[in-house]
């Protein structure tokens, strides 16, 4: 006689523990639909992915291993992405072996750095007795010392896969978040020189003053010798151009010959204009000028072939301008350098505003506009549900 211990359930038990038996059920096979297209959709595949790290190897282990009580081997391998052989190699390695800090084994690749090599290499990148040693020289010093023997470029790249960093912190001096700058146009200028080379390895002399609180061009020469005689010309073409100057105008320049000397010093004793050198009598630099001249070279001069000086006047003539006229400033909100030195765009930032406010709507409007297919047929089952007529019945 065979007897069983739900005799002593009644049906309407058996039925609710059916019940949800069945609903549980459901639940878990929801969830795990859900799972597996989470896996699909993310492209998860361990076939050609290395996972260097011994606990994440463990927890699917453990995670095959239990779901081995139920599922067969090679379904729950699948369902992994998880190959056969790999399986079976990290059984091995976890009863033998500890490969958490490796990606590969390295019988694999005998020739790679050991663990001991790559934990002296990563205390001697990160220790303050080295930080003053670029990595170039600290690969060949530790080879000199005969400690690591590594080229530099391994040095460079185990360093950037892992994260480690020179332990290099400024103390001084601190770095200005602001420069100089002017309250007025007119206020505060800068002046400078730069060189430019021709195809055939002439230089030519590019002299320029820019205001501080516009940065407009005011004046520009270029010469094919350094000397006064381009300084002084742009001075005085930029003296002509300062607009109602009630203060003192600053000239803010390097301590170069073209800059100091008798015929500049009497230039600016006519025109009533101050120097300070930059750097010198002053703790700023002159990097607003240089950082003119980066984006003139970079962002036009070096795009074309300089031929001889015609053409290269041409260019800067374009490009000075363009800055001038055309180009918005980012610290402007949108105001070109004229339209700031000569005060007569104040109300583009809000002209700005109003019209991005107003695209905006516009492009709201049109994308509400469009509709895809889906949207078509959400539109018809909506507009079926309201044509249908209700029934008159009680």
């Amino acid at each position: 006689m065979v007897t069983s211990d739900l005799v002593t359930c009644d049906r309407a038990d058996l039925l609710a523990e059916i019940h949800q038996l069945h609903h549980r059920t459901a639940l878990l096979g929801a969830v795990v639909g859900l799972l597996i297209a989470m896996l699909r959709i993310s492209k998860v595949q361990l076939h050609y992915e290395r996972l260097p790290d011994g606990d994440a190897k463990r927890i699917l282990l453990r995670a095959i291993e239990r779901a081995g009580k139920i599922l067969p081997l090679g379904t729950a391998l699948r369902i992994a992405r998880l190959s056969s052989s790999r399986y079976h190699s990290w059984c091995h390695a976890e009863a033998g072996c500890e490969l958490d800090d490796q990606s590969s084994c390295p019988r694999v690749v005998p020739t790679r750095l050991t663990p001991s090599e790559l934990g002296a290499m990563q205390e001697m990148v990160e220790s303050d007795d080295h930080r003053q040693m670029s990595l170039r020289g600290l690969a060949l010093h530790a080879q000199r010392i005969g400690k690591i023997f590594a080229s530099p470029s391994t040095w460079y790249r185990l360093v950037r896969i892992a994260g480690w960093r020179r332990p290099r912190n400024r103390v001084y001096p601190a770095k200005p978040k602001i420069g100089i700058r002017a309250c007025a146009p007119g206020e505060l200028l800068h002046l400078d020189v730069t060189i430019i080379r021709l195809l055939d390895g002439t230089r030519a002399y590019l002299h320029a003053v820019i205001d501080n609180y516009s940065r407009r061009i005011l004046s520009w020469t270029l010469e094919d010798r350094l000397g006064s005689g381009g300084t002084c010309q742009i001075l005085r073409e930029a003296a002509v151009q300062l607009i109602n100057r009630s203060g003192v105008t600053t000239i803010v320049a390097d301590s170069g010959s073209e800059n100091v000397n008798g015929e500049v010093d009497e230039l600016l004793k006519d025109e009533a204009l101050t120097r300070v050198l930059a750097q010198v009598e002053v703790t700023f630099s002159n990097s607003m000028i240089e950082a003119f001249w980066r984006s003139l070279k970079h962002s036009w001069i070096f795009l074309h072939t300089l031929d001889n000086f015609t053409a290269l006047g041409r260019l800067i003539e374009f490009y000075v301008t363009a800055h001038n006229e055309v180009m918005p400033h980012s610290a402007f909100e949108g105001q070109t350098p004229d339209e700031m030195y000569f005060g007569t765009g104040g109300a583009v930032p809000a002209e700005l505003a109003s019209a991005r406010k107003a695209a905006r709507e516009e492009r709201m409007k049109t994308n509400r506009a469009v509709a895809c297919s889906v949207c078509f047929a959400e539109a018809d089952s909506s507009a079926l549900l309201l044509q249908r007529p209700r029934s008159r019945m009680p």
